[in-house]
């Protein structure tokens, strides 16, 4: 799997969790606050998304998460494994 399409799967589940947000519209480069997400949103992203792409990772390793591009690169290093 490569990076593009994990961002693809977290962009999906961003679009099915916040109101009024297409999947194109979403930039990687852009934390999910900025479109308008609350912590409970953001887990629910990144909880559907690990689910989807069948991967497990600890809180703890979540926690420095800047921008979707980096949550699509920590996701990178459990899906190789």
């Amino acid at each position: 799997m490569t990076k593009e399409e994990v961002i693809e799967v977290i962009k999906r589940n961003i679009a099915e969790n916040l109101d009024d947000i297409e999947e194109g519209d979403i930039d990687p480069q852009k934390s999910m606050k900025e479109y308008g997400a609350n912590s409970l949103d953001m887990i629910e992203v990144v909880s559907c998304s690990m689910r989807e792409l069948n991967i497990k990772i600890p809180r703890s390793e979540l926690s420095d998460i800047a921008n979707i591009d980096q949550l699509a690169d920590k996701f990178m290093e459990f899906v190789t494994q």
